[in-house]
């Protein structure tokens, strides 16, 4: 594992990290709520996540073991992927604006936003973060890296699924019109 890339890859993620909590200041009050269990279990397995990714005592048996053969075209690939998927959430979180909680709550007065990323996905900065955390996996090259991945990807489908349903009993049919020409993570092909 080349020392650089992933030192490069903690400071990068620092950064965001830093960001993220710094904007998540100044939103509207939320209208609704969800359970007491969700957030901290949500930011447990975010703490397992990043672990995972950068701790390389976290590599006990299989995985600890190469996914591939190190290859630098590989490592830079994934850096790109990280910096591409860590500007597409910025760019959704700015998008929403006001809107945007870490919580699966509606704001008062929300609104469905439907421009930027938004435009493509309906969870652009889910898909931003675990674009990120895939080429990140990349980097780090062990399976450590893709069971972060994976963790990662069943949590904030689940979270997703659940913003969803809520969204639609808000918005009606302006949300299921907004299903059908987005796509839940990746963009839909065709409409």
């Amino acid at each position: 594992m080349n020392a650089v890339p992933i030192l490069l890859l903690k400071y990068l993620w620092g950064i965001f990290g830093i960001y993220w909590i710094g904007v998540a200041r100044g939103g509207k009050v939320s209208q609704t709520g969800e359970s007491r269990i969700s957030r901290p279990l949500r930011w447990g397995i975010l703490a397992i996540t990043f672990t995972l990714l950068f701790s390389p005592w976290t590599g006990v048996w299989v995985l600890g073991k190469a996914m591939f053969s190190p290859n630098l075209i590989v490592v830079d690939a994934g850096f790109i992927l990280t910096l591409a998927g860590l500007a597409l959430a910025v760019w959704a979180r700015v998008r929403l604006g006001r809107f945007w909680s870490d919580k699966v709550v509606l704001k008062v007065d929300h609104q469905l936003i439907r421009e930027g990323p938004y435009a493509f996905v309906r969870h652009p900065i889910y898909s931003g973060v675990l674009l990120a955390v895939a080429g990140t996996a990349l980097v780090v090259n062990h399976w450590r890296a893709a069971v972060a991945f994976f963790l990662l990807c069943i949590t904030y489908s689940i979270k997703a699924k659940k913003e969803d349903r809520l969204l639609a009993n808000r918005f009606g049919e302006q949300f299921r019109d907004h299903q059908r020409h987005t796509g839940f993570l990746i963009p839909r092909l065709r409409n």
